[in-house]
């Protein structure tokens, strides 16, 4: 163990570091005081990795950035030089950050005889395309729809809320085949999808309600059999793709049906009323043959327009480092490319992405966040387990990962106004450091 080198990547706000790499040697460590120690032989969940969403308004700015500015976004984010992102979202239909409400077929077309995803080949599914050819691995996406089609729905329009008519559930499930076909004939392999954004937020943009009832009914008697008829049993449905904070009761009612549960891979989850990590532990320790993922989350200007890019920055990291120690397997961002006002966004709903840019100027800034979010995305690797980690004080948050390589990857984060000191520990080897202020390290051996 004392011959092993060990590489540290700092990020230090303070400092204006990103993402710097130093080397060091693993000696015997006789310090008890101030010690994290690794344990990889406890294990956790499997980490399947992070990205970020491929919405309307992403894919409009990306469109309007020369080529060469284009080739630097798709290896900022999906190269080796960048986050090294594996997985992306993409909307069924429009979403709020779209440039309005759109669908796949004609109004009134329940036969979908219309259906088509032309829409999505004008700038959605070319930035996709370029992502994938930046990867130097099998990226995997997720889909999700915020409202079907006006007609389908209670409310007769597709903003606002309102519910799916069930006379119209076979066809919104014959609708999510078509569209998960229609992608995988573009080589787009949707791999997982969610029943519903947001379920239970009646939003002035494209949403639509379900009672945990509703989703359960969906799942059991409509979509997971449509999914099995089509050959797409093989597409992982999680449900309610909503806030932490009522995850595990929504959870719980939704896949109480045998069967409804037999068809449920998962749980999705979203930021926007606090940490509630303690959710995610219970739906774990209750179900642990189902996996979470943490599908959504951003700055929103409405509530945080006055935090500083440290504040912004730590907010994710706190985050993304609790829902991991909670039992998540992956992580997933919400805008990947946002404009200056933090859109465009059909309803005004502006917030931050971790890089923001400016067409008209052909420029773009890597946000803070940015490097903060690398500090994951690019040391946990796809296949990745959890290990476990323990913490002499509260002033360092920690998070421990064992490669399917062998490499270790211990993140910590100091929010603090103090440096840390912290001795890095497994069996009896390691490091000893200090933890900058308002900094992030992420330790590799």
């Amino acid at each position: 163990m004392s011959t092993k080198k060990l590489k540290m990547i700092v990020t230090d706000s303070v400092g204006r570091k990103f993402w710097e790499e130093t080397k060091h040697e693993m000696k015997t460590m006789q310090d008890c005081m101030h010690v994290v120690n690794v344990y990889p032989e406890v294990t956790y969940q499997k980490v399947r990795g992070f990205g970020g969403a491929f919405t309307e308004a992403a894919a409009h700015n990306y469109a309007g950035m020369s080529d060469e500015k284009k080739k630097e976004l798709t290896t900022a984010y999906f190269g080796e030089e960048g986050l090294r992102y594996n997985l992306g979202r993409v909307h069924m239909n429009s979403c709020d950050f779209a440039l309005g409400n759109y669908t796949y077929v004609e109004e009134g077309d329940a036969d979908l005889k219309t259906f088509s995803i032309a829409h999505d080949f004008e700038k959605i599914i070319p930035m996709v395309k370029d992502a994938q050819a930046e990867s130097k691995q099998d990226m995997e996406f997720l889909m999700s729809p915020w409202s079907p089609p006006a007609f389908m729905k209670t409310n007769g329009e597709m903003n606002h809320g309102g519910s799916l008519k069930k006379e119209y559930y076979q066809a919104w499930a014959n609708y999510f085949a078509r569209f998960i076909k229609a992608y995988r004939e573009a080589g787009i392999p949707i791999e997982y999808l969610t029943v519903q954004n947001e379920p239970m937020a009646v939003q002035t943009w494209d949403s639509c309600i379900y009672t945990s009832e509703d989703e359960s009914l969906f799942v059991k008697e409509y979509l997971g059999p449509t999914l099995e008829r089509e050959g797409l049993s093989d597409v992982g449905i999680f449900v309610w793709d909503h806030n932490k904070e009522e995850a595990y009761q929504r959870f719980k009612e939704t896949i109480a049906d045998e069967t409804t549960k037999k068809y449920v891979k998962g749980v999705a989850l979203h930021w926007y009323t606090g940490d509630h990590f303690e959710a995610i532990e219970l739906i774990k320790k209750q179900y642990p043959d189902k996996e979470v993922f943490f599908t959504e989350g951003c700055v929103e200007y409405s509530r945080f327009a006055d935090s500083g890019e440290v504040d912004k920055a730590e907010m994710y990291a706190h985050d993304i480092l609790g829902n991991l120690n909670a039992g998540i397997s992956a992580s997933l961002d919400w805008n990947l490319l946002l404009d200056e006002k933090g859109g465009p966004n059909h309803v005004g709903n502006f917030c931050a992405a971790p890089i923001m840019c400016n067409a008209a100027e052909d420029s773009y800034e890597k946000r803070l966040t940015y490097y903060y979010i690398g500090h994951f995305s690019r040391y946990i690797k796809p296949g990745a387990v959890r290990i476990g980690a323990t913490r002499y004080t509260d002033k360092i948050e920690a998070t421990a990962f064992l490669n399917p390589d062998g490499e270790r990857v211990l993140v910590l984060l100091n929010k603090t106004e103090k440096e840390v000191p912290v001795t890095v520990r497994e069996a009896g080897c390691g490091i000893e450091i200090g933890i900058n202020p308002h900094s992030i390290y992420t330790i590799c051996y």
